[in-house]
């Protein structure tokens, strides 16, 4: 059932973004992608959702990634036609649905939005929405597909803090219902920290690291890959805080 990844590379245009990348990741957990800008996250999962070619394996409960049969949610997701929001929500289930559409899944669709907070924005136009609230009625459309498997681009980039939260206390509670795998690239550390079970660093290209937050992210990584100093704190939850000082010094 897990994610397999065997020495994945991929090139864009003459530069090899990925290099080697392998690892597995195991279903029933929210797994981060982490890493400074440049580092190959976005283009990890886009390959994983077969949207770039690339070499190596990357299987699926034992055979190749078909993206119709998972969840994916790209960095830049917007909806400029002139739908509605439960419409936009229903098309998550897209294969079900007829010229007709029974008020059970309606009403399903309406409470996907309910558990985001949006509920009742419902009958909006989405070219009528922000993008934070464009990109919270994707999440839940996403969602109501009731993937295995969940690849998430920044999926909480143009949201608030409260919106953050909530989108991965939804998340945690679709994982722990559905025993599903949600791989999502962040760039928040302390968001990483809090909803993540497995972390897996980039930089340049390579895996820097693979496993727990707190086995993966200490003070010589944030150096070493990110160029700052910085501490590692622990909240009142046991949560690891990072506070960035200053950018570290040239070498």
């Amino acid at each position: 059932m897990s994610l397999e990844l065997k020495s994945v590379s991929v090139m864009r245009g003459k530069a090899r973004i990925l290099k080697d990348i392998s690892g597995r990741l195991e279903p029933g957990q929210i797994v981060g992608l982490i890493g400074p800008n440049g580092t190959g996250k976005s283009t990890l999962v886009n390959a994983i959702a077969t949207l770039y070619p690339f070499g190596g394996t990357i299987h699926w409960k034992g055979r190749p990634v078909k993206l119709g049969e998972i969840g994916y949610m790209p960095q830049q997701c917007h909806v400029r036609a002139d739908i509605s929001v439960t419409e936009t929500v229903l098309l998550g289930r897209h294969e079900g649905l007829s010229w007709r559409v029974d008020n059970a899944m309606v009403d399903e669709a309406i409470g996907v939005l309910d558990e985001f907070g949006i509920g009742h924005l419902h009958s909006r136009s989405m070219n009528t929405l922000s993008g934070g609230q464009q990109q919270l009625v994707l999440l839940a459309q996403r969602l109501l597909r009731s993937p295995e498997l969940l690849l998430l681009d920044e999926a909480t980039s143009a949201l608030d803090v409260r919106h953050q939260m909530q989108v991965f206390d939804r998340l945690r509670a679709y994982v722990d219902r559905t025993g599903a795998l949600v791989v999502i690239a962040i760039h928040d550390l302390n968001l990483a920290s809090r909803h993540t079970d497995t972390i897996m660093l980039l930089n340049g290209g390579y895996v820097a690291g693979l496993g727990s937050f707190n086995e993966v992210v200490c003070e010589e990584a944030l150096r070493t890959v990110y160029g700052i100093e910085a501490e590692l704190l622990r909240a009142s939850n046991g949560q690891t805080v990072v506070l960035p000082l200053c950018a570290a010094a040239a070498h």
